[in-house]
């Protein structure tokens, strides 16, 4: 098979390469691309050395069957007509199609059947707060119709790039020498500081962030259910954490939430707070599970249930969920570029 990656420099085009080397998936030749920027950098996989080519509108995509993009918003619209033009299916990263109705919005463990339904042959992959979340919704969502969900985000600097990462340590290192740390990709520092702010604010003043939790779960789980979300940059290297709790149409006992965690694809349950055994980014960072614990009854409210939940957001949440989507394609035989 033939892959291209799109924005093989970044965080995620990076996480691309390492989960296709791990996962064995069947490449025979990988094109990388990226900005007039990172042209002509190199990245090896499995053993060879492989120079990034700048992206154009050209015929680079001929003959490519599979195009994992994550490049931002603005060059997936732009030369999204570019990738899929000779029958590449892309696999989109970015924001800027996942409410489309043409595109489907999948997570492999919740609805893989709607990849099966791409006219553009384009599917997006959620946002990453999304994914982990659904993932852990489906679970309950089989034994009771959840009818409402509210939850606060612990959202890592990861999610918001390598700059950020970079940024939070400078930040740390100033702070600890005296001096005036250097803020640029935060709206405030963000060492020893929560910031309850990601993405722009909408005219009802939930953020984009916050809104995409609300569409993209109704489309992904198919459902009438309403989300109300709060996310927040914590100063984290790396996964981000939710504090979920869901409203169902009969009461779940935290047994059965349990058992159906445990019986759920993609979920590691962690669940013993007597023994201070929960899910933290200080162990889950790097995995590729969703994992949940902190399982309880609302105590105000006979249907509640709350849980916490914790998940990498480079591979769940972006790039293994974009791989595991080709990967049931492939298993259903569904994956070539001239079907």
């Amino acid at each position: 098979m033939k892959v291209a990656i799109v924005g093989a420099s970044g965080a995620v085009g990076q996480e691309f390469l390492k989960i296709l080397e791990e996962h064995d998936f069947p490449v025979d030749e990988l094109l990388l691309f990226g900005s007039e920027r990172s042209a002509g950098e190199t990245r090896m996989f499995r053993g060879r050395e492989l120079t990034i080519k700048r992206l154009e509108h050209n015929d680079d995509f001929r003959g490519i069957d599979l195009a994992l993009v994550s490049a931002g918003g603005g060059v997936s619209r732009e030369f999204a007509g570019t990738i899929t033009k000779h029958g590449a299916l892309m696999i989109d990263n970015s924001s800027c199609f996942r409410m489309d109705a043409d595109v489907p919005l999948v997570v492999p463990e919740v609805n893989p059947e709607d990849a099966l339904d791409a006219p553009r042959r384009i599917i997006a992959n959620p946002n990453c707060t999304t994914i982990q979340m659904v993932v852990a919704l489906n679970a309950i969502e089989k034994i009771s119709h959840i009818r409402r969900v509210r939850v606060s985000t612990y959202q890592s600097a990861s999610g918001a790039g390598a700059s950020a990462m970079a940024e939070l340590e400078r930040q740390h290192a100033d702070l600890a020498a005296g001096r005036e740390p250097h803020v640029e990709k935060f709206a405030y520092q963000l060492a020893y500081n929560v910031i309850p702010h990601i993405d722009v604010f909408t005219d009802n003043d939930y953020t984009k962030e916050e809104m995409k939790m609300y569409n993209e779960t109704r489309k992904i789980m198919h459902s009438d259910i309403e989300v109300s979300a709060t996310c927040v940059r914590v100063p984290v290297m790396r996964a981000h954490s939710e504090s979920i709790w869901v409203e169902t149409e009969r009461p779940v006992t935290p047994a059965e939430a349990r058992a159906a965690f445990e019986a759920s694809e993609g979920i590691v349950v962690i669940d013993d707070p007597q023994n201070r055994k929960y899910p933290m980014p200080l162990f889950t960072a790097g995995k590729e599970p969703v994992y949940v614990g902190r399982i309880r009854a609302d105590i105000t409210l006979p249907n509640g249930l709350a849980f916490w939940c914790v998940a990498d957001q480079i591979k769940k949440g972006a790039a293994l969920n974009a791989i595991q989507i080709a990967e049931w394609l492939l298993a259903h035989g569904k994956l070539d570029a001239r079907k």
